[in-house]
C-alpha cells in the first residue's frame, strides 16, 4: 500500500527509468500537483483522516504509478516534439542524405534558432545580471528576500519558455508544464524550495551563457549563409547589373565566363554544407538545453 504522496512519485520515476528526463518531469509534476490537490480536497472533506488511509482511493481513480506510466507513454508516442526525427521508413543514399538537407525542417528550424538566439541572449543575460546585481543590493533591505524571490520566480519562468522555444525550433523533447509547487508551503517555504533546487541555478546559469552562445550563432548562422548565397547569385549579379566580385584601390575583378557555373556550383555545396552544420549545432544545443533545463 503506498503511503505518501513523495512515496507514490518514487514508484512512478521507477516505472519511467530510462525514458526522456523531460517527460519523467512531466509526469512527476502533473501527478504530485494531482494528488496533493485531491488530499487537500479530501482533508476538507473528512479532517482527521490520515494521508495513508486518504490517498487510497485517490490512487485508484488516478492510476498506480505503472498505470501512469503507460499513459504518458502512450501521449508521447501521439505527440512527438515539435521537429523530432520522423521514424525512418527506407534507408536513403549518402547523396540523398547530404542534399536532403536542405528540405529538412530541423534544419531551418535551428536556422531560425540560431538567427533569434542573439536577441534572447541579450535579453536574459540582461534579466539576469540586472535581477541578480538588484537582489544583492536590496539584500540589506526589508524589500531584499520579496524581490530574490521574485526573479528567481521570473528565472523559473523564462526556463520554461525557452525550453519551449528549444522543442518547437530544435525538436528536442523538452518539459511541457512547469514544476509543481505546494500551495501550503507560504512565501518562506518557497522562497528556501527556490533557492535550494538545483534546476533554479542551472537555469539562471543557461541564462548567462545565452548571450556569448548567441553571438556565436548569430555569426555562424549570417557569414556562410550571406557568402554562400553571393556565390550563387555572383553570375547574375556580373552579366546582367556588372558588378564585379571585387574592387580593390578602384580596379574591378570579375569571374571569368568559363568559371561563372563553378562559382554557383560551389555556393550551392557551401550552402549545403553550411545547412549541415546549421543542423547539427541546433543538436548540440538541445542537447545543453536539456542538460540545464530539465530536472534530474
Amino acid at each position: 500500500m503506498i503511503k505518501s504522496v513523495e512515496e507514490y512519485l518514487a514508484l512512478l520515476k521507477n516505472e519511467l527509468a530510462g525514458s526522456d528526463p523531460a517527460i519523467v518531469q512531466d509526469a512527476l509534476s502533473d501527478s504530485e500537483e494531482h494528488l496533493r490537490i485531491a488530499l487537500e480536497n479530501a482533508a476538507e472533506a473528512n479532517p482527521g483522516v490520515p494521508e495513508a488511509e486518504a490517498l487510497q482511493p485517490i490512487i485508484e481513480k488516478y492510476g498506480s504509478p505503472n498505470e501512469v506510466a503507460a499513459a504518458f507513454m502512450e501521449i508521447e508516442a501521439r505527440v512527438p516534439a515539435g521537429l523530432a526525427r520522423p521514424a525512418r521508413k527506407r534507408r536513403r543514399s549518402a547523396m540523398s542524405r547530404f542534399f536532403g538537407v536542405v528540405a529538412d525542417p530541423r534544419a531551418w528550424g535551428a536556422l531560425l534558432y540560431m538567427l533569434f538566439s542573439l536577441a534572447t541572449g541579450i535579453i536574459y543575460f540582461t534579466w539576469a545580471v540586472t535581477g541578480a546585481s538588484l537582489s544583492a543590493g536590496f539584500l540589506i533591505l526589508i524589500i531584499g528576500l520579496p524581490f530574490f524571490g521574485l526573479f528567481l520566480l521570473s528565472v523559473r519562468g523564462i526556463a520554461f519558455v525557452e525550453g519551449r522555444i528549444v522543442e518547437a525550433l530544435l525538436g528536442v523533447r523538452m518539459p511541457r508544464r512547469s514544476l509543481f509547487a505546494k500551495q501550503d508551503l507560504g512565501w518562506w517555504g518557497r522562497f528556501k524550495s527556490l533557492v535550494s533546487e538545483k534546476h533554479t541555478w542551472m537555469a539562471l546559469a543557461y541564462m548567462v551563457v545565452q548571450l556569448p552562445l548567441g553571438i556565436v550563432y548569430f555569426v555562424l548562422a549570417v557569414t556562410p549563409l550571406v557568402v554562400s548565397l553571393g556565390l550563387i547569385v555572383q553570375p547574375i549579379l556580373q552579366i546582367f547589373f556588372h558588378l564585379p566580385v571585387a574592387q580593390i584601390d578602384d580596379v574591378q575583378y570579375y569571374t571569368p565566363g568559363v568559371l561563372m557555373p563553378l562559382v554557383t556550383i560551389g555556393g550551392l555545396l557551401l550552402l549545403v554544407l553550411y545547412m549541415h552544420l546549421v543542423k547539427s549545432i541546433g543538436r548540440l544545443h538541445g542537447a545543453l538545453a536539456k542538460a540545464m533545463l530539465v530536472t534530474d
